[in-house]
């Protein structure tokens, strides 16, 4: 076994409770490859921010969880060496079953979900516990979620959200005693979150999806006061990305992201963890379309993936100082 504290890591506890009191959310942002980590802690570091490096089911299978736990291991000193000791968590999102959850606290996670969010209350209640109790031992943050979010991201999928129950927010953290909870609130998952019938058109012709359900949040905010609260499928989707790659042979229809206003609304609260995956999916996807269409000789990966590792740490300082406000808060 090894533990997170041989890594450098730390777990989500203290981070979160500096994040409420403070009024930020902290970037956690999904990564699968080296450019991915590289944008995301040199970003992080520049901004100083602290950061969650989040890795969904199907990553951990793309990359290897031993690679995974090394590549955390080269992180903490990458940052080091750019100079800042930034905080840095290694988190598992959208965990299936205790067994996943118990192998990557086992392999260095500081931080896990256990998604039990589809399944009856009661067994979600039961599976969720489970891992609290085997995580705990080790100091490893478990999310819980009630509650579930609509759209398709990795191996995650809904048709339809639920919205979370405030009424029964505190018997589930209670019960179960996870660190922080994640919530529906009119999120979704993946780049495609609305159809254009479930939104208005602004003065300027663009799509503008309904708000989120803030009423759902103030009422979960009243029955757990300071217990820190977690948003997925948080990404924007920045349409000036959506339309680089459809001008270089994609095609992105109707992809409706979550305006970033509503985001910065919800960082002031005691949402503490904002989850951003498919942003950093797009921006890496435009910037290699665009090289492929501008220098179609190319074959060097270097040539294509270094400018998309420079568009993403663009992106996710933006994230960090102007919608989820965590810059700065690094050595809080």
């Amino acid at each position: 076994m090894t533990s997170y504290k041989e890594l450098g890591l730390v777990n989500t506890r203290e981070m979160f409770a500096k994040a409420v009191k403070g009024g930020y959310a902290v970037g956690a942002y999904n990564f699968n490859n080296m450019e991915q980590m590289q944008a995301i802690v040199g970003a992080c570091v520049e901004t100083k921010a602290p950061v969650i490096l989040q890795v969904s089911r199907g990553a951990r299978d793309y990359a290897n969880i031993n690679l995974l736990r090394n590549m955390a291991r080269g992180v903490v000193e990458y940052a080091h060496e750019l100079g800042c000791d930034i905080p840095i968590v290694l988190h598992l999102d959208h965990g299936d079953s205790f067994e996943t959850c118990k192998q990557c606290i086992d392999n260095g996670f500081s931080s896990v979900m256990i998604d039990g969010s589809s399944l009856p209350y009661e067994e979600n209640i039961a599976v969720t516990k489970k891992v609290v109790e085997y995580a705990h031992q080790f100091d490893v943050t478990v999310e819980g979620e009630l509650g579930v979010l609509a759209g398709i991201e990795d191996e995650v999928s809904s048709a339809v959200s639920h919205y979370t129950q405030p009424e029964e927010v505190i018997d589930f953290v209670s019960r179960t005693g996870v660190d922080s909870l994640a919530i529906s609130v009119g999120t979704s998952h993946g780049a495609f979150k609305f159809t254009p019938e479930q939104c208005t058109r602004n003065a300027d012709g663009i799509l503008v999806p309904p708000e989120l359900r803030f009423d759902i949040l103030a009422e979960i905010e009243k029955k757990l006061p300071g217990f820190p609260i977690v948003l997925h499928g948080s990404s924007s989707v920045p349409q000036q990305y959506v339309k680089i790659i459809n001008e270089y042979g994609g095609k992105l229809v109707d992809s409706i992201g979550i305006p970033e206003e509503q985001l910065r609304k919800a960082a002031k609260s005691a949402v503490c963890k904002i989850n951003i995956d498919s942003d950093g999916r797009l921006a890496m996807t435009a910037m290699v379309r665009k090289v492929f269409h501008d220098k179609p000789a190319e074959f060097d990966p270097r040539k294509y993936l270094g400018p998309a590792r420079e568009e993403l740490k663009k992106m996710y300082m933006h994230k960090n100082i102007e919608v989820l406000g965590s810059a700065g808060h690094a050595l809080d």
